[in-house]
């Protein structure tokens, strides 16, 4: 638990308005909903007294609020596990993730997660909402996240992420041989069957708003490298949307039915194939502007070594047996 105490009076231009509302405006580093609840609690004094959150204000009261934040963040324990910060500041920083790092806990991942290196690195983090985390890669995803280091950070980059204001950036390798590039507007909510998987779903049946536009990178003789750009951030959101375009991402064990491999393929390209048994995604590009700052900042991932070697082993088969068009 950690005590703050912060003492304001309320500007003159505050008149007629509701407490709360003028109060969130005042304390921009909590949330509306925490500031009402300290309100309820008694944690806020207006000259002095507890009010109700409806009080209207006259302008020039003081405004005195005590109360314990607890821990946001669960059971989490900190952990020693590295973190490549590719850049931090007072305010964010910005993480480029290995495959294999779940970016927080949950059923068979308790422990061992982003959120447990976050929470050693910063143990501050533990007052936010998962410790800052306001997007996620999956486990088997590489690259580039964004985290929060304050609440007023954390609610804009929340606030940036609704309104699509922030560029996220991703090179895919599917199955197939794609000639065009496209966009894939889809809903997408929980498989009606499969709780592990999300599938495309109706918005009258619970999906979400989901867009996902692509573009041809390099084509092989059966795959092909895309470039993905995100409007939405829903979980799986390229995986499905790929799949259910009948080019899901090589080497997904979720929504790829099986490994699929070109007439006359090279042993090379059978065995880099055979041994890619993650998707092939890597999140290369993030762009967005500095919540607090308002300074315009993009970082790029190199590729990791194993869907570079993927991608190479592509090139090479194709080379020996060209595109049929």
């Amino acid at each position: 638990m950690t005590t703050v105490r912060h003492e304001a009076t309320v500007p003159l231009t505050a008149a007629g308005r509701r407490f709360d509302q003028s109060l969130a405006e005042m304390f921009p580093d909590y949330s509306r909903s925490r500031l009402t609840a300290w309100i309820k609690d008694g944690k806020v004094l207006l000259d002095g007294a507890p009010v109700a959150p409806r009080t209207l204000l006259h302008g020039g009261e003081s405004v005195v609020l005590e109360a314990e934040l607890a821990s946001e963040v669960g059971d989490a324990q900190p952990e020693d596990i590295a973190l490549n910060v590719v850049y931090e500041d007072d305010d964010v920083m910005v993480i480029d993730k290995p495959v294999g790092l779940v970016v927080h806990p949950g059923a068979g991942n308790p422990a061992g997660t982003m959120l447990n290196a976050l929470l050693h690195r910063l143990p501050a983090l533990a007052e936010l909402p998962r410790a800052g985390i306001v997007h996620r890669l999956d486990k088997d995803t590489s690259g580039l996240m964004v985290v929060a280091k304050t609440i007023a950070a954390q609610t804009a980059l929340v606030t940036m992420l609704s309104r699509h204001d922030v560029h996220r950036q991703y090179e895919a390798v599917v199955l197939g041989t794609m000639v065009a590039g496209g966009t894939v507007d889809e809903a997408i909510g929980r498989h009606q069957h499969d709780r592990l998987k999300q599938g495309i779903r109706d918005v009258e049946q619970g999906g979400k708003e989901a867009v996902t536009h692509y573009r041809v990178r390099e084509r092989f003789r059966g795959h092909t490298v895309l470039q993905c750009q995100l409007e939405t951030g829903r979980t799986h959101q390229i995986r499905v949307h790929m799949a259910h375009i009948g080019h899901p991402l090589v080497g997904d064990q979720l929504y790829a039915n099986g490994l699929r491999l070109p007439r006359g393929a090279s042993q090379e390209l059978i065995d880099a194939l055979r041994g890619f048994r993650r998707q092939a995604l890597h999140a290369e590009k993030l762009a967005f502007e500095h919540p607090i700052t308002g300074e315009y900042l993009e970082f790029e991932s190199p590729r990791p070594p194993d869907q570079d070697a993927l991608i190479e082993a592509l090139r090479a088969d194709t080379v020996l047996n060209p595109i049929e068009d």
